[in-house]
């Protein structure tokens, strides 16, 4: 048995295993939930998985050390990372670990590499197959946050999007660029997947907390 989550709600289902690695299998849905055993309680991470897109990495010829690193600083900041995964180049691929995972009901998902110039670069394109809609702010905020130091930030391609109640966030390949552009975007995260989630109660506490914080300030 494992404790999923769909958004802030614990819920304890039977685990199946694909290939060695947890599945994510159905999460929570209030108007079935009589499929599962539910119990609700403190606040808990929203599922996320990572998919790294690197031709030489998928050949063996490159250790993956975007991944791991995009676990990590998700799982620090309080999202369970159930799926990770490497794929090459290839936006049909891509386009299918993409889609399997939203229909896993994945909150968040993450993708490292595959954003530059070259013709194997089609991470954008194969995520904008997948997304129902973009969310320009964040590859905005990522960009801009490092152009001053950084004028090859701009050429970065990578988007941000979302299909059903999935996030869905492109990062550059290294390790350093993950770390960096999640630590610009993670104040934001949990909020978005609340949103998109339908999570009007926990939207409603951020709003309200935001709103309060506003008040507390002196006028100028």
């Amino acid at each position: 048995m494992r404790r999923l989550v769909r958004g802030r709600s614990i819920v304890t289902i039977a685990t199946p295993r694909t290939h060695g690695r947890l599945a994510a299998g159905p999460c929570y849905d209030p108007h079935h939930a009589s499929h599962h055993s539910v119990s609700i309680g403190a606040p808990v991470p929203h599922l996320a998985a990572v998919l790294t897109i690197s031709d030489l990495g998928a050949q063996g010829q490159r250790e993956d050390t975007a991944g791991p690193a995009a676990t990590q600083v998700l799982a620090d900041a309080g999202f369970d990372v159930l799926e990770r995964a490497l794929v090459p180049d290839d936006q049909v691929k891509i386009v299918e670990h993409l889609e399997d995972w939203v229909a896993r009901d994945f909150a968040l998902i993450v993708t490292s590499g595959g954003t530059g110039l070259t013709e194997r670069d089609r991470t954008p394109e194969a995520t904008r197959v997948v997304v129902e809609y973009e969310i320009p702010g964040i590859a905005e905020a990522m960009r801009a946050a490092f152009v001053d130091r950084l004028p090859t930030a701009m050429l970065s391609r990578g988007i941000a999007g979302v299909r059903k109640h999935t996030l869905i966030v492109n990062l550059p390949g290294s390790e350093k660029a993950v770390r960096e552009n999640l630590e610009v975007i993670l104040p934001a995260l949990h909020h978005a997947c609340d949103q998109i989630r339908g999570e009007t109660g926990e939207v409603a506490e951020t709003h309200a907390s935001i709103q309060k914080s506003d008040d507390n300030e002196p006028e100028v």
